[in-house]
């Protein structure tokens, strides 16, 4: 085993980045290859990063579906990096935020003890649902970020989510012209996590 981890001609593998999230990061509407995920991979790949990518984004997932699927994620990759972006179906589900404060923060302590490091990507919800419930919504991203000493992107849809131009007639998930915006508002976060070979 020890061979394999240390020697790069018998085998040894790239760390992973492994992306849990909802349709955000699935690419919901648009050729997955346009997506910020599969951006990533490529920029990964051109600034000479030994990385790969690993998706397991779901198109309306939950945090509870999220904490559900990660122990299995986590045994089959071994990530160096886990990238969590989920919470924003329970939201709109009415989930009380509670419960997805608690699903989240499980699943940033098992990825913390499996040895990975651990970038929490917040969302915020549509103004329609009343500001206490999407202040007390939007609060939960930082409050865990803190508490559990994690990098964080406030908002990934930073000037992307008021714009018609980059979002989709939902008014929910952005157009193929906004994941390169979104990759940038996810970059100075995760690079510093990233150690080079």
């Amino acid at each position: 085993m020890f061979l394999v981890l240390l020697c790069p001609a018998l085998g040894w593998a790239a760390p992973t980045i492994l992306v849990l999230g909802d349709s955000l990061s699935a690419a919901y509407g648009i050729d997955t290859r346009e997506g910020w995920v599969s951006l990533l991979g490529n920029r990964l790949e051109d600034q000479g990063y030994p990385h790969r990518v690993a998706n397991a984004s779901i198109s309306g997932e939950t945090t509870r579906g999220g904490l559900t699927r990660l122990p299995e994620l986590l045994e089959r990759h071994e990530p160096a990096l886990v990238v969590l972006e989920l919470g924003g179906n329970d939201g709109l589900r009415g989930i009380a935020p509670a419960a997805s404060k608690q699903h989240l923060a499980q699943m940033i302590e098992l990825s913390q003890q499996s040895g990975a490091k651990v970038l929490l990507l917040g969302v915020q919800l549509p103004p329609n649902y009343g500001p206490a419930f999407t202040e007390r919504f939007a609060a939960i991203f930082n409050e865990l970020a803190e508490s559990h000493d994690i990098a964080l992107v406030p908002f990934m849809l930073e000037g992307i989510a008021t714009d018609p131009q980059l979002m989709q007639a939902d008014g929910i998930h952005p157009v193929a012209e906004a994941q390169p915006k979104i990759l940038e508002l996810v970059w100075p976060e995760l690079e510093p996590l990233l150690e080079r070979e």
